[in-house]
């Protein structure tokens, strides 16, 4: 723990005054090493029924992650590109850097967000770990998605260089447009190749500016020309590379982004040409910077094609597509398909380490960790080069470094490598055989706590046609509940598990399908042996009236008012392809009541 935390503290900190050359430094390192750890701070999580619980499927846990993500905001990102030493197997070389963010709107577009939710018990906890809040809200770097990108550059726009394309062939008003275009940039031209051998005063000169039409871009003279189509713009495009050397072109758009004029500038040597083309290029990658913000890096993660090692992806994942690719889709199926185009391999390291039997039964990283250490001889260093630390720990960087040196252990146990190549007669195994598989996010604990290993590995896979919700009880523990329901109907008398959900909701767990599908029959026909059941305003129903209420989105209620709501509506055709039936049931999972506390 103290190393890890000593470590954290040479990660290089990263805000808007050194975000570009921090950029240069990662890609480089990024080059050089074989995975990339990613963990995240944001401003809040899911708490209540809203979180991955244990009788969610995948695609309900999908819609709580995707609340999740759309309502909170990063405001931290560690990023940790790593490799094995090949000198030393048991040595990691790590370069972690850690990105303080913050939306801010410097583009004055509304956009990334005007607000967005906290939580006052993660800033708490954040400040106890002495997470800097002024370097976030000042300092810190701010985004665009991609789609909010497209958006902001048709609101906002530049003269820019464009590259001539292949025209085809010309037409007589192409003929008449190039011969008259091409005369007057001659005209214009010479009055500055060729410049009058008599002294003229400001008057005469500020006469031939406007005879010529000449403006300037900076020192340098420019004029402009008007067009009505791109076919025009590309025209003079054609004009100038094929017959000026000392002529630059900008294409300038109007509000709309559609091209209104061509801008020419005049330079007075092929050295000044040069230093005119890094200035507009400069000129572009600034504003550029100010569009995309912290998304350089997300994109310089894709273009890596390098593996993304994280805990609990399903939850960082859909946060980084939210805030720097675009709108979350609608279900889980399509976020996979639209993730992999970003993001290729992605290895959760929670599914990881249940590749290992005993470790099944770790709850967090940490216990992971804790583990490996009490039971098999791994051991594994984390080497970090000089970097520019400013001594500053986070919770995401410390946790960016355990993830970086659990994988490492995790890889030596499995055999995994990189490049899928056999050492000593040993067969390796690629790590594209773990990619692309999240564990369940009702399993996914962010406690610190390393004592989470002394649990039974209880989880077992239940079709989601054995799982009723019971709602309509009030002050009462689970022990109590159950106690009450097998006086209610014979059904309760047999094996069947309970778990509190909230403070107003149940989870029945039956080991049959028919004595759930047999009780919602009675349910529904008001059957006369469940007199009793009705008569102390008990409700129940089956799991497709929970994912009617999450698809409808009903968060801001308690579950069983979300239930009701949901029960209460029609049966509708879009609820039609329910995906998966299945959900991973752990009976060792108890509610934590403090949890509800907090709502």
């Amino acid at each position: 723990m103290a190393a890890t935390r000593a470590a954290a503290a040479s990660a290089k900190q990263v805000t808007r005054k050194n975000f570009p050359e921090a950029l240069r430094e990662l890609a480089a390192h990024m080059k050089e090493c074989d995975y990339v750890a990613v963990a995240a701070l944001k401003t809040g999580a899911p708490t209540g029924w809203r979180r991955a619980l244990s009788v969610d499927t995948s695609e309900t846990a999908y819609l709580k992650v995707k609340l999740a993500a759309e309502s909170f905001q990063p405001l931290h990102i560690a990023v940790c590109p790593f490799r094995v030493d090949a000198t030393s197997q048991s040595t990691v070389v790590a370069y972690p850097y850690n990105f303080h963010l913050f939306p801010r709107d410097e583009l004055q577009l509304g956009m990334p967000s005007y607000s967005f939710s906290c939580q006052s018990s993660y800033f708490s906890s954040m400040a106890r770990d002495g997470f800097d809040f002024n370097m976030c809200i000042y300092d810190g770097i701010s985004y665009l998605s991609r789609v909010q990108e497209s958006l902001a550059r048709q609101k906002i726009v530049i003269p820019h260089l464009r590259q001539t394309s292949p025209s085809p062939s010309t037409s007589v008003a192409d003929s008449v447009f190039t011969t008259r275009i091409k005369s007057r940039i001659q005209h214009w031209r010479k009055g500055y190749t060729e410049p009058s051998k008599t002294a003229d005063d400001s008057l005469v000169s500020s006469l031939r500016k406007l005879i010529l039409g000449g403006e300037s871009y900076g020192s340098r003279p420019s004029m402009s020309i008007d067009v009505c189509s791109d076919r025009q713009v590309q025209l003079v495009l054609e004009i100038i590379s094929h017959t000026f050397d000392d002529l630059v072109p900008l294409v300038v758009p109007d509000k709309s982004g559609v091209a209104r004029a061509v801008r020419v500038i005049f330079t007075s040597s092929a050295e000044d040409k040069n230093l005119l083309l890094m200035d507009i290029r400069k000129l572009e990658d600034e504003h550029s910077f100010k569009f995309r913000g912290f998304r350089e890096v997300v994109d310089l993660l894709s273009s890596s094609q390098k593996p993304i090692i994280s805990y609990n992806c399903l939850s960082d994942l859909t946060m980084i597509h939210t805030k720097f690719i675009g709108p979350l889709p609608p279900n889980m199926h399509e976020f996979m398909c639209s993730l992999r185009m970003v993001f290729s391999s992605v290895v959760d390291i929670g599914h990881l380490w249940r590749e290992i039997g005993p470790l099944r039964k770790a709850k967090n990283i940490q216990a992971a960790l804790s583990y490996l250490q009490r039971q098999y001889f791994v051991p594994m260093e984390i080497e970090i080069p000089q970097q520019d630390g400013t001594n500053s720990v986070t919770k995401g960087g410390e946790n960016v470094l355990r993830i970086t040196k659990l994988f490492a252990k995790l890889s030596k146990l499995l055999n995994i490598s990189p490049k899928c190549q056999s050492q000593s007669g040993d067969q390796f195994y690629s790590v594209e055989d773990y990619c692309n598989i999240f564990y369940p996010g009702c399993m996914a604990e962010e406690s610190d706590d390393a004592d989470g290993t002394n649990e039974s590995d209880t989880t077992r896979t239940v079709s989601t046609d054995c799982v009723l919700f019971l709602w309509g009880f009030s002050g009462t523990s689970a022990k109590e509940l159950r106690s009450r329901l097998t006086r209610l109907h014979h059904v309760f008398s047999k094996d069947f598990e309970l778990r509190l959900l909230d403070k107003t909701c149940s989870a029945l767990i039956f080991r049959s399908s028919d004595a759930a599908a047999g009780l919602l029959r009675d349910i529904s026909s008001e059957s006369p042996s469940l007199n009793d059941f009705f008569s102390e305003g008990l409700r129940a129903a089956g799991f497709d009236v929970y994912r009617k209420a999450c698809r409808s989105g009903l968060w801001d209620s308690d579950l069983a008012e979300a239930l009701e709501s949901a029960s209460s509506e029609p049966a509708t055709s879009t609820l039609s392809g329910h995906g998966s039936s299945e959900i991973y049931w752990n009976s060792s999972l108890k509610l934590d009541l403090k949890e509800y506390l907090e709502c």
